[in-house]
């Protein structure tokens, strides 16, 4: 565990440090995209921070297999091989696209391609467990054509969920916490090594996301672009590919005695990338209700709109801040809870605390507008939304609608004014006003006199 921590603290790090220069360069190459109608920030914000995730991916990869347990995946297998070179060619898509914009088909051709070259170095579904039945074989293309999909559905799905301040990399993080926990269970609870590579794309995927999510909460100093995101779901298609179809059952089978707690211990495996699959649910299913309400709209279903999940969060009344803690909430809520089920053999238990928990979200989903104030002795520690803050009793409050309806009395009261020539506007200057008009002692009636 020591050295999966110090993969994550210098992935970690390595992708923050690089983050503030790769801002500056992208300023610098204009890499500032102008604000759009769909999107939710209002200032333009440079991109291209996948290129320092990259570098923390190197970085961490590299300091793996210097460590001793860890540099047995390197020589065990092509999964680390095959990782790097499609998460450079799918960086450099990204890279291409956030820069000058890429076509949405020759950038699923590259996300194909990118898929193609893991899957000819060896990272590819080999059998299927199904429930009762065992492992059962697929063959060459068979495998091919499943992996190849996978990737592009979750590459997909993760850039589809870059439309707030931290979502993307947020919930990626949440997904690959999941994954750890489970591919570390199997891995030192089963002994079983063809989990280790799993294992290790996790904490590499936990450090660059944690180095990003530093620079991109809200308000973001910079966005990770497509060269983020894309590399991101590609990791997580890879980690959970690596390990579906490569636990054998009759392992736990030995180690656990019976068949059925085996069927139990296996449960996010035997229906290949569910538990990432989990994680994405939310956006996936967001995306599949975009599709069907254009098409039923007669829109393209590539047309951009404001009607996504986040944007919905946003317009009932919830801040940005605590709409993306919301899809964190869930995506958690899914993706541990289906961990849960594999770990525990209380499912009772795991049910009724899932049950309070979705409690709990709807209740917070269903009151956007409740901000609860903090007890005085702790208001120095807590964000200043949650102070208490006084009552001021001395001067009446001016709103911006008072302002506005004064600023429009204004402008009617001149608009006569500017129909008058310059001759009656010179006469009606010399007219007396206010006290002096009333009391017949104004300057003009002393000239009159």
């Amino acid at each position: 565990m020591r050295e999966y921590l110090l993969v994550l603290f210098c992935t970690a790090a390595v992708t923050y440090l690089l983050t503030g220069p790769v801002r500056k360069f992208a300023i610098a190459a204009g890499a500032m995209p102008p604000v759009r109608a769909r999107d939710v920030h209002r200032e333009p914000t440079p991109r291209l921070g996948g290129i320092a995730m990259f570098g923390g991916l190197c970085a961490g990869i590299l300091v793996a297999s210097q460590l001793d347990n860890l540099s047995k995946v390197f020589s065990q297998g092509t999964d680390i091989r095959a990782l790097l070179s499609g998460a450079g060619i799918m960086w450099l898509l990204g890279v291409l696209d956030d820069k000058w914009g890429v076509d949405a088909l020759v950038k699923l051709g590259g996300q194909m391609i990118a898929a193609g070259v893991m899957v000819w170095q060896g990272v590819t579904v080999i059998t299927l467990p199904v429930p009762g039945v065992g492992p059962v074989a697929v063959s060459p293309t068979q495998g091919m054509v499943i992996s190849v999909v996978m990737v592009v559905v979750m590459v997909n799905a993760v850039n589809f969920i870059d439309g707030l301040d931290g979502l993307a990399g947020g919930m990626v993080c949440i997904a690959a916490m999941a994954f750890f926990l489970y591919s570390y269970r199997l891995w030192y609870g089963y002994t079983i090594t063809d989990a280790a590579p799993a294992v290790l794309f996790s904490v590499l995927l936990i450090g660059m996301c944690l180095g990003f999510l530093a620079h991109n909460m809200h308000p973001a100093r910079i966005f990770m672009g497509d060269s983020g995101s894309m590399m991101l779901g590609l990791m997580l298609a890879v980690a959970a590919i690596s390990i579906t179809g490569r636990v054998d059952p009759d392992l736990i089978t030995n180690e656990l005695g019976s068949q059925t707690a085996t069927v139990h211990a296996l449960v996010p495996i035997y229906i290949p990338l569910l538990l990432p699959l989990t994680v994405i649910a939310l956006p996936l299913a967001d995306l599949l209700l975009a599709v069907v309400r254009r098409t039923w709209a007669g829109q393209s279903p590539f047309a951009a709109d404001k009607r996504h999940l986040h944007h919905r969060l946003l317009q009932v009344g919830h801040s940005h801040s605590r709409a993306v803690l919301i899809m964190y909430f869930w995506a958690a809520l899914i993706a541990f809870g289906t961990v849960a089920f594999s770990v525990t053999n209380t499912g009772r238990t795991v049910v009724l605390t899932l049950a309070g928990l979705c409690l709990v979200g709807l209740v917070v989903l269903l009151t956007p507008r409740f901000r609860p104030r903090a007890p005085r002795a702790v208001q120095a520690f807590v964000p200043p939304r949650y102070r208490r803050r006084p009552v001021a009793r001395t001067a009446p409050v001016v709103t911006e609608s008072d302002e506005l309806t004064a600023e429009s009395a204004g402008r009617a009261a001149s608009e006569p004014m500017a129909e008058l020539s310059a001759e009656d506007k010179r006469l009606l200057g010399g007219v007396p006003k206010g006290s002096s008009a009333a009391t017949g002692r104004g300057h003009g009636n002393d000239r009159g006199r």
